[in-house]
């Protein structure tokens, strides 16, 4: 629902968000009530010890303020849970019971230091046990109070004042005078700055030079335009990932046509074409993740990593022209060694050199498959998720080829910084002076993926036999036209329901305003969404068939938002207009289309097992298109098919099941 206003702002939480904290803190009142019920009743009579006038008071007090809080704390409760998250009404009362709630706050706070003053006088002798009792509850009266500023601190809004002043009057002012429109400016001016300070204070242990601060800026755009249009707090986005997740599991599990397959391959022997990629990902994999380094080796052997890397961590190794940026110990070097396979004479480059839009990597001969690879890291340190979120589209302009087009701006600075180091640096040179015959085939992972696909793309002209295998790339990286120029010589990765290969600002887009849709219209009250959801994600089960507005309307009212869709926007931004008016794949304009490289493998489970451990999963491939990604599915393995582990181990299963067939 809309954020709640209360002491004349709006806050990052919503009237229905006292539930469950509510009724955890009644419980504990409860508890604590019968226990100093229980103390007085059974030491009634007995306070004539030194002090014990003063501690028959006190406990009399707390228990008729501890009754008052339970009473409030149930009302609280009671109210909150009235109502649904787009229709308020029935908890219109609920600010005036806050305002009870915290100002009982004050005497709590007065008589926490009454008692922790009574327990400090040393000439209180009275039964040990009662001390001990006081104590305690000092203790808890602080930590409640400590844990309620925390609280107020974290649900905050810095831009409340302005956000609630702009909600109550923009029904009655024309958006198109000058005082309205410099009203806005001055919101959005003032979103930017707050915006940009919280990426500054998370990114307060890196170095930060120009690039930084020019990054900090166009990221803090991102979310104000991303984040501004729209009257959702924290809990509203998780009840509605919930019901997107559960709404997705019903349409899987309804019967439905035999989904076409889509070919991209040059070949007309698919199964063949397809088992020979796969078999050539599963190698190259070793390579993209090797480009990870030590974290990768350490966490996919958390037993045994770091005896091997001790041991090797004073051999010998390249010389320091060889190597670039810091590397303690020799780990990464260690690491990239143990993963491949490879000997230290097979390294031409490393590069462990770390900043914004200049992102490691490797140079390497592998004999195996007769290539020169150059490896990229993926996302690993602050710069590099800096480069992620610099997603601001920029021309690219290459001589010789026709289509060029749209790309993501910090992956692209990212594959200059590459480029200028391979070219203008006489690293490829030098690699093909020793392996002329060798073929260049460029990898990578992630961030590393999209930076190597663009790569491949500044290198095709001057390397004509090129490939190139991004594993989990972003999906706004390419324009369409230059998605599918690529498709000739890149081949793309993806596993299951992966979130980055979905990541675009026009999926972004479509996932709010799914999010917004499926929230306003939802019949049921917040908190039970979220106790079903926690039971369904954590034990499984049916995924549980809340009634919405939705249900039952034609496909023609369904493109119209509701009035309750409405009520949580903001202003009619750019971006809810672009996908009201049209379908959900049109963006905002400065944000245009960006799509996958190349062909696609997308890569899924057999088996629909939701246990969370399993040896036995089986995969199978297929070519697909990069329509298949227009969307973010919603999934608890949303995050972990990403990971290089869970993309190499479906690549090795894969490609073994191949092998055996054929020496079946």
């Amino acid at each position: 629902m809309p954020g709640l206003v209360v002491f004349g702002r709006r806050w990052a939480i919503g009237s229905d968000d006292f539930v469950l904290p509510g009724a955890f803190e009644l419980l504990v009142r409860l508890v604590w009530w019968m226990g100093i019920l229980a103390l007085y009743a059974v030491h009634k009579g007995q306070f004539n010890c030194p002090g014990g006038g003063l501690l028959h008071s006190y406990l009399l007090v707390l228990l008729v303020l501890l009754a008052s809080i339970i009473c409030a704390l149930s009302a609280l409760v009671y109210v909150s849970m009235q109502g649904t998250i787009s229709n308020p009404g029935p908890r219109k009362s609920l600010p005036k019971l806050l305002y009870t709630r915290l100002f009982l706050y004050l005497p709590e706070f007065i008589w926490a230091v009454v008692g922790a003053v009574w327990v400090s006088d040393s000439s209180v002798h009275c039964e040990k046990t009662v001390i001990n009792a006081i104590i305690g509850t000092v203790i808890a009266s602080w930590v409640i109070i400590v844990f309620t500023i925390i609280g107020v601190v974290i649900v905050f809004d810095p831009l409340g004042g302005k956000k609630t002043f702009y909600l109550t009057d923009s029904v009655h002012r024309n958006l198109e005078s000058s005082q309205s429109g410099q009203l806005l400016y001055n919101v959005k001016n003032t979103a930017t700055r707050v915006w940009e300070k919280r990426i500054r204070l998370l990114c307060c242990c890196i170095v930060q030079d120009d690039d930084h601060r020019v990054a900090f800026t166009s990221i803090a755009e991102l979310f104000r335009a991303y984040f501004s249009d729209t009257d959702l707090v924290p809990s509203d986005i998780a009840a509605g990932l919930i019901l997107l997740h559960q709404e997705q599991d019903k349409m899987e599990s309804c019967p439905k046509e035999p989904e076409e397959v889509l070919c991209h391959s040059p070949s007309s022997l698919v199964t063949e074409d397809l088992d020979v990629e796969l078999e050539n990902a599963a190698h190259y994999m070793l390579f993209a993740a090797a480009a990870y380094g030590w974290p990768y080796y350490i966490y996919t052997n958390p037993f045994t990593a770091l005896c091997k890397l001790n041991g090797d961590c004073c051999g010998s190794r390249p010389t320091d022209s060889d190597i670039t940026g810091s590397d303690r110990h020799n780990f990464h070097f260690g690491s990239i060694l143990k993963i491949t396979g490879l000997q230290y004479r097979d390294f031409i480059h490393i590069s462990f050199h770390n900043k914004i839009y200049e992102i490691p990597f490797f140079v390497a001969l592998d004999h195996k498959k007769e290539a020169i690879v150059v490896a990229v890291r993926g996302t690993l340190s602050f710069e590099d998720i800096l480069t992620d979120l610099s997603a601001d589209c920029e021309d690219l302009t290459l001589e010789d080829v026709l289509e060029n087009g749209f790309v993501h701006k910090g992956i692209t600075q990212a594959a200059n910084y590459i480029f200028r180091k391979l070219i203008n640096d006489g690293i490829l040179n030098q690699a093909f002076t020793i392996a002329p015959e060798y073929k260049l085939v460029i990898v990578g992972h992630s961030l590393g993926g999209g930076t190597a696909s663009i790569l491949a793309i500044m290198l095709r002209n001057s390397f004509p036999t090129l490939r190139c295998y991004a594993f989990s790339p972003p999906g706004g990286l390419l324009s369409k036209s230059l998605a599918d120029y690529t498709k000739h010589f890149i081949v793309s990765v993806i596993v299951g329901k992966d979130l980055v290969a979905r990541l675009s600002m026009p999926n972004m887009e479509d996932l709010k305003r799914r999010i917004v849709r499926i929230v306003a219209n939802c019949n049921k009250p917040k908190y039970r969404i979220l106790l079903r959801g926690c039971w369904y994600e954590v034990f499984g089960g049916d995924p549980d068939n809340f009634p919405t507005e939705l249900d039952g309307r034609s496909q023609d009212a369904l493109t119209q938002p509701l009035l309750a869709e409405e009520s949580l926007m903001v202003h009619r931004s750019p971006s809810y207009n672009a996908l009201e008016d049209e379908s959900h794949l049109n963006s905002p304009p400065q944000y245009p289309h960006l799509y996958l490289p190349g062909k696609i493998i997308h890569i899924v489970e057999e088996s629909s097992s939701r246990r969370l451990c399993s040896s036995d999963i089986k995969y199978t491939a297929r070519w697909s298109n990069e329509s298949v990604f227009s969307s973010i599915l919603i999934s608890p393995k949303m995050i972990t098919d990403h990971m290089p582990d869970v993309v190499l181990k479906a690549l090795n299963s894969l490609s073994q099941e191949h092998g055996a067939c054929i020496s079946c």
